[in-house]
């Protein structure tokens, strides 16, 4: 190993030590809390789903040529479908 990989080593292991003494908080956190932090939590991953939905449907957009012309039904208009 090289001394930049030591270095490194030394510097995870120093983190990782000072991150792992645990101190009492004095703090209370109720049910209700708990709660709103899991609603926060659900909310934001609906958010980043959606965001990721919409870009890969941008993404395929682009492969497919853009968005398509409705083709005409029976009567000459556009089909409710399309």
């Amino acid at each position: 190993m090289n001394a930049y990989m030591q270095a490194a080593l030394r510097v995870l292991f120093v983190l990782v030590a000072l991150l792992s003494i645990a101190t009492p908080a004095y703090a209370y956190l109720d049910p209700g809390t708990g709660s709103m932090i899991l609603s926060a939590v659900i909310g934001v991953a609906a958010a980043v789903g959606l965001a990721l939905k919409m870009f890969w449907y941008r993404v395929l957009s682009v492969f497919r040529g853009g968005r398509r012309e409705p083709r005409p039904g029976p009567e000459g208009r556009p089909t409710a479908d399309q």
